[in-house]
């Protein structure tokens, strides 16, 4: 059998014409000559070298297709009937609404979470909400890299970026609901430091945390973008990414000019970092204000791996987000977000090994949350329990964003007086369509009926997690998630059960 889709898919809207299909190549196992086209093979034809990206992004999402061999529905939860964990042992006490969800961390700056749930970072679609949305949960969030590209109003001098009321906006969507919780993360790439992203935000907009990036799951190397004309290429040169070919040198300007120049596209520098150069940067970032530092790593080699880790140990980074194969949500190559990386348990289950290894030896490990492909409270408990005590929480991106952009379309149907016929039976106005505006107004009082309902619809979803978390929790007599462990799983599969010996890896990590 073949793990990998065939040569249809939602990144391109290509389909096979057969029902008869070649698994290992993924083409229909009868190919004519007659055909219309209409496979990625097809695609690629017409589109070329553009297709290697998905062609249906935009207001869409985009996520990994391939059915991984191992993945956590591999395990079950498990379940006890005797005693209570963290709570005194009476039915009065041990009820779901008394399991602690809250999470500190950070080495230097403690950030404390309401609930054991990130946002990982994003600058796309319903972002306002995203980012809204986490503050009314208590939860941190993190805005996506090349925000700067996205500003039109972005200012510069001499080569650095002096004005960006894109992330003042993006960053205050978080702190004009900020309740004490949680935190607004602003993640930079080499561009990004370049020009002086990450000064400015500190500086003159005020952000406490900064993201430094390694990898993320979907996408290991960074995106290549087509630009559509001269005049743009030039533009986005002067915006510090590389163009290729060079829109500044002359014999590419004539060649434009007699319509035989080849396609202009904008490549995001690859981050070269040493132990020495990421020092000598996180001690800048803390000088200019940052209070805390974080990391995004995805599953690249193992030896990678555990070094980035050891470098957050030696520099008090105060959180590693580890990104596995399965998610998505940006702007990745097709095939990498399908073919990629480790997936997300098996990512996980290194990271934990590692850490507990540092841990034994003294080592001051910083937080770390698990992202990739979690969507609903058992992926989150089986995510945490899986980490034995050493996952601090874990990454809902694209769910959370789809909650955003779905609630918000909702509140537009409430205005226009169009409810679909699915929510039209519980009311018709936001009050009564959003049912938990309660939990939210004990928050921040009536005035959270007013709130923009994408990022009530945020809030709710993540309650929504919250919610199931606990019963779980309840379920295993662990009424607080520092208890959680792999105890409380139940591999299904030969795959699981290697997995949990540490069989699994070829060299495994001892």
């Amino acid at each position: 059998m073949s793990y990998s889709p065939p040569l249809s898919s939602g990144f391109t809207l290509g389909k096979n014409r057969s029902r008869y299909l070649s698994p290992q190549s993924g083409m229909c196992s009868f190919c004519t000559e007659e055909c219309g086209g209409t496979c990625e093979l097809a695609q690629a034809a017409i589109l070329g070298s553009q297709t290697v990206y998905p062609t249906t992004t935009g207001n869409n999402q985009i996520a990994s297709e391939k059915d991984y061999p191992i993945d956590f529905s591999h395990f079950n939860i498990n379940g006890r009937v005797f005693g209570a964990q963290g709570i005194d042992a009476t039915p009065e006490d041990a009820t779901i609404y008394n399991v602690n969800l809250e999470r500190t961390y950070g080495t230097l700056n403690p950030v404390t979470m309401a609930l054991p749930l990130t946002l990982p970072a994003l600058i796309k679609l319903n972002w306002q909400d995203y980012f809204s949305g986490a503050a009314m949960a208590g939860v941190t969030c993190v805005i996506g890299e090349h925000a700067r590209n996205s500003d039109p109003n972005l200012k510069m001098e001499n080569g650095i970026a002096t004005e960006s009321p894109l992330l003042e906006q993006a960053l205050d969507c978080f702190r004009r609901y900020d309740r004490g919780y949680g935190q607004i993360v602003v993640q930079c790439n080499i561009e990004d430091i370049q020009l002086g992203i990450p000064r400015l935000v500190i500086s003159k907009y005020g952000a406490e945390a900064i993201e430094i990036k390694f990898g993320q799951a979907a996408k290991g190397t960074q995106p290549v973008i087509r630009i559509k004309d001269l005049e743009t290429a030039l533009k986005q040169k002067a915006l510090g990414n590389i163009v290729h070919p060079d829109p500044s040198d002359p014999e590419i300007q004539e060649a434009y000019d007699k319509g035989v120049c080849p396609n202009f596209a904008s490549y995001s520098r690859l981050p070269m970092w040493t132990e020495e150069s990421l020092a000598n940067y996180i001690a800048d970032l803390r000088e200019w204000g940052a209070k805390n530092i974080y990391f995004k790593m995805a599953g690249y080699d193992l030896a990678d791996i555990e070094r980035v880790i050891k470098i957050a140990c030696d520099l008090q980074v105060d959180m590693i987000t580890f990104d596995g194969a399965g998610g998505g949500s940006g702007y990745s190559p097709s095939k990498m977000m399908n073919e990629w990386s480790l997936p997300t348990v098996c990512l996980e289950d290194a990271v934990v090994r590692i850490c507990k290894r540092l841990k034994s030896a003294g080592a001051t490990v910083p937080a770390i949350v698990m992202t990739g492909g979690f969507a609903s409270e058992d992926h989150v408990f089986k995510g945490l329990a899986y980490g034995d005590g050493h996952i601090t929480g874990i990454g809902l991106c694209r769910a959370t964003m789809a909650a955003a952009m779905t609630a918000k379309n909702i509140g537009d149907a409430i205005k226009d007086g169009n409810i679909p016929e699915k929510f039209a039976r519980y009311g018709s106005t936001v009050e009564e369509l959003f049912a938990d505006l309660p939990d939210l107004r004990a928050l921040y009082g009536r005035e959270a009926n007013t709130f923009p309902t994408g990022a009530i619809g945020v809030f709710s979803y993540l309650n929504k997690i919250a919610f199931g978390l606990r019963h779980f929790a309840a379920l295993n007599r662990k009424f607080n998630i520092d208890l959680f462990d792999k105890t409380d799983l139940i591999p299904l599969t030969t795959e699981s059960r290697a997995l949990m010996n540490n069989t699994w890896f070829t060299s495994p990590v001892k």
